[in-house]
């Protein structure tokens, strides 16, 4: 198993890659490699997708000016990732991957509740990624007359599946080569686009978009957290958990959100720019949000555009299968990693081909993903940064696994607060376009917040709730139960295996 500077480094050795047989166990030191720089690469490379100009016409469809939507997006994806950034640091504080690390909160059965909703929201990730990106490649060829027809979107599923499956059942070493060229190829092709659609850029268009309420504000503003850093802090250890514990915690909070951050920021001002320009492309991207973006490129620039929408939802859609994997562990499957991450690639393909193929509004169905799951993970989250905050020392490695250790089995608090939490939260944001979920929104009416339909009926407050209630609720009892917890003496360390407990 390597780390990620060993994988930068071996380009130039030539090292084989081998199968990664570490599941859910703790790294050991001489395994522990690297800085906090080398975090920079999975998270650009995760991040840089095209997917990112889209989200320009999401925020404006919110019904908020250009400038609004600009504070929305740069706060949203920031402040997101930022939260990455803190849980980050307990990867390399306890070695193990994220949703392990959180048995401290949860204890470790309890966590397994938690692990499930985590495993939910990375297999609906790596799904909404793969359709994207075989839709991207039929309106390709479709404008190249190539096909474009169901031969194409079958085709494109496949190739685009079998990289993601592939990547995620390798692992780690494979993931790190494979994030790094990712990283340089999208990158350079992506300003590319940019240089070529910039003519289709008119000023006084975006500045004379109206501005919106406080509320539709708001609701922009959580629908870019969910859509960024809210849709990965469930994995944000996964990857700092190879550093050395002796790594500048601030190093990994700062690599970690300059490279999940960049790129989104830039794309999301070019995407603004593109969609308040043009009112017909932003109800396309409604429709398609990557296949729309190339109905105002020149065709020959269509097959690099093809590739660079393909890799970057692929980084994407390999780190979230890879870590999918492993939340399907902590939650209870005793199976070897690999053939964790095999199942998910096998349900991720399941759910892509009903996006492609039988979804009738795309942005209404990933908008109500988001937000659902987006509550209970907000919640967890709270939880997880209280009890980060709270710790003093590093984790103990071995009651990470015991269940009669000092973490528990199945503490009732944080259950029931994640409960509380995400049943106050469903209460507080509306579907109404995703027919699933029209039972949402329930206590706007009775806090005097206008109901389902009244002016915070889309400001998706619950996101935002839960998240406080979650955090505060576990850091104002819980300092007397950590300081207990540090005070004992260190338990025998694991001999788990690749799917432990």
């Amino acid at each position: 198993m390597t780390h990620p500077q060993d994988s930068l480094d071996s380009r130039s050795t030539g090292r084989q890659i081998q199968l990664e047989t570490h599941g859910l166990d703790v790294i050991g030191d001489a395994e522990r490699k690297g800085t906090p720089r080398t975090l920079f690469w999975p998270w650009f490379g995760a991040n840089v997708s095209v997917l990112g100009l889209s989200y320009g016409a999401f925020a404006l469809g919110f019904g908020i000016s250009f400038w609004q939507a600009l504070t929305a997006g740069v706060l949203g994806i920031v402040v997101s990732f930022l939260l990455c950034g803190f849980i980050a640091v307990a990867g390399k504080r306890g070695s193990a991957p994220t949703m392990v690390l959180s048995r401290a909160a949860y204890g470790v059965r309890g966590n397994r509740l938690p692990s499930l909703i985590s495993w939910m929201l990375t297999v609906g990730w790596e799904t909404v990624l793969t359709a994207l990106a075989a839709m991207a490649t039929a309106t390709v060829f479709s404008r190249l007359g190539w096909g474009g027809g169901t031969e194409t979107k079958v085709i494109a599923l496949v190739v685009v599946a079998a990289l993601t499956v592939v990547g995620g059942v390798m692992g780690f070493d494979l993931i790190m080569r494979l994030q790094t060229w990712i990283t340089v190829i999208t990158g350079v092709l992506t300003v590319v686009y940019v240089g070529l659609v910039a003519d289709h850029i008119h000023w006084s268009t975006v500045s004379a978009i109206p501005a919106g309420s406080a509320q539709q504000f708001i609701g922009a503003l959580v629908f870019m957290m969910t859509g960024f850093g809210l849709g990965w802090v469930n994995a944000a250890a996964d990857y700092s958990r190879y550093l050395p514990r002796s790594s500048s915690s601030r190093g990994v909070i700062g690599w970690t959100t300059f490279g999940a951050s960049a790129a989104p920021l830039l794309l999301l001002v070019f995407g603004l720019l593109l969609a308040g320009s043009s009112e017909t492309l932003s109800k396309a991207i409604a429709a398609d949000p990557i296949g729309a973006l190339t109905t105002i490129l020149p065709t020959w620039f269509l097959v690099p555009f093809a590739v660079v929408a393909v890799l970057g939802l692929v980084g994407g859609a390999v780190l979230d299968i890879y870590s999918s994997g492993l939340a399907l562990l902590s939650a209870g499957l005793r199976v070897p990693r690999h053939l964790a991450a095999l199942f998910d690639g096998i349900l991720m393909i399941a759910g892509s081909v009903y996006i492609v193929f039988f979804a009738d509004n795309f942005l209404a169905q990933f908008m109500g993903f988001l937000t659902t799951l987006g509550v209970p993970i907000a919640a967890w989250c709270g939880i997880m940064l209280a009890d980060l905050a709270l710790r003093r020392r590093d984790y103990d490695e071995g009651d990470l696994y015991r269940p009669h250790g000092r973490y528990g089995d199945v503490p009732l608090l944080p259950l029931l607060l994640t409960l509380g939490a995400t049943a106050v939260g469903w209460g507080l944001v509306t579907n109404t376009s995703a027919s699933w979920l029209t039972w949402q929104g329930y206590l706007l009416e009775p806090l005097g917040l206008g109901g389902r339909t009244g002016a915070w009926a889309y400001a998706n407050l619950g996101v935002l709730v839960a998240l406080a209630l979650a955090f505060l609720g576990t850091l104002l009892p819980g300092r007397g139960r950590v300081r207990e917890q540090e005070a004992e003496a260190p338990s025998p360390s694991p001999n788990e295996g690749a799917y432990s407990t």
